[in-house]
């Protein structure tokens, strides 16, 4: 039987102020409605109190605050959570937060496995099935928010910053990403600061541009090679979005706030990405961008053939960036003993591409040869 119930998550306030004009309510509704779904954490309509008993009536006719299900659980011992999400079609994403002394930071998911296919992420290896709703990105926020309040499910700010940096490319998802973090931003609903919400790419140029156009939030580049050669074996995307391009578009992203930076990722393989010239080729081709380096130490992940650069190479790979005036930080890993590190989410995707099968193929023949 079809669902023909509206789930009102997959309303930013100004859709949701839309959807209650369509009903005959007045627009101011969308504020008290996003309140209470999201600061208050309500599903029940009847307990919306501001409400009059008509509307909440209509409400409880016409329309449900639909979550993800929450499949499966998890917290390392360095603290960091992991929930595994079941969509209604089967589907699962993952969703990691990472908790520090000055912060709180959940990495959300855009899509169903990751239409890119990046050779170093367990995520690309599991194909690609679709992306996510609206209501699927922001009920990430909601089940986190829940879970870790201390005030019985009230949003009491232990998620301070919000990283698209989960499963997918969240450029490849754009009008969903992005009325997504409408509500993150909403102060009426989470209220985040644009500083605090990230935005990751592999590379997506046209789509750089048109965030750039909509909103200011951050910007984190997954950059992972500093030539157009390793990063079209590493980052398959560049060959139809090159590094000159790319740098392009990440200069201008901040044009008009010269205090902000794009933050380039780039994860550390062994005897791949991380010696001393490659370090100086970044140097070279971050020398016009606003940028800082986030180096990541690479976390393996079943059947890769890759390996994590050592402590003193990486130590060496960032010293050398500092000394070009480089802003280079080393990523902590975390959360790695349940599997929850940057990299290695990898959901139950309902793969469509066969990706997934090839690549397990593939590492048999690599393993049968060794």
């Amino acid at each position: 039987m079809t669902n023909t119930l509206v789930n009102l998550l997959n309303f930013n306030r100004q859709g949701m102020a839309d959807y209650f004009v369509q009903l005959g309510e007045q627009p101011y509704r969308a504020q008290q409605v996003i309140q209470w779904i999201h600061q208050y954490g309500l599903q029940d309509f009847a307990a919306m109190t501001n409400l009059s008993k008509s509307l909440r009536n209509k409400l409880t006719e016409q329309a449900e605050i639909r979550l993800p299900e929450i499949a499966f659980e998890n917290t390392a011992e360095d603290g960091t959570h992991k929930w595994v999400l079941r969509m209604q079609d089967g589907n699962c994403i993952e969703t990691v937060f990472i908790p520090e002394d000055d912060r709180g930071t959940l990495c959300v998911s855009s899509q169903v496995g990751c239409t890119l296919n990046c050779d170093f992420c367990s995520t690309g290896k599991q194909g690609f099935n679709r992306n996510l709703t609206t209501a699927e990105i922001i009920g990430q926020v909601w089940i986190a928010v829940r879970k870790l309040s201390k005030q019985n499910g009230f949003h009491d700010h232990s998620v301070t910053n919000v990283v698209m940096m989960g499963m997918g490319e969240p450029l490849l998802n754009f009008d969903q990403v992005i009325a997504a973090i409408n509500i993150m931003l909403d102060d009426f609903a989470y209220g985040l600061s644009k500083r605090r919400v990230t935005v990751s790419t592999a590379g997506v140029i046209p789509a750089i541009y048109q965030l750039r156009q909509i909103t200011d939030v951050a910007l984190a580049v997954s950059l992972h090679a500093p030539n157009d050669e390793l990063r079209n074996k590493l980052v398959p995307l560049n060959k139809k979005y090159p590094l000159s391009e790319l740098m392009l578009a990440c200069k201008n992203y901040f044009k008009e706030d010269k205090r902000r930076r794009v933050t380039m990722e780039y994860v550390m393989l062994a005897g791949v990405n991380d010696s001393e010239e490659h370090a100086r080729q970044l140097v070279e081709l971050l020398k016009d961008v606003p940028a800082k380096m986030n180096l990541i130490p690479f976390n393996p992940f079943p059947l890769t053939q890759y390996q994590r650069s050592s402590n003193t190479v990486i130590t060496r790979f960032r010293d050398i960036l500092m000394a070009a005036g480089l802003v280079t930080t080393t990523r902590k890993t975390r959360g790695d003993d349940i599997d929850a590190a940057c990299g290695q989410l990898v959901g139950q995707v309902k793969d469509r591409t066969r990706r997934h099968q090839r690549y397990l193929e593939k590492a048999k023949i690599r393993d049968n040869s060794s």
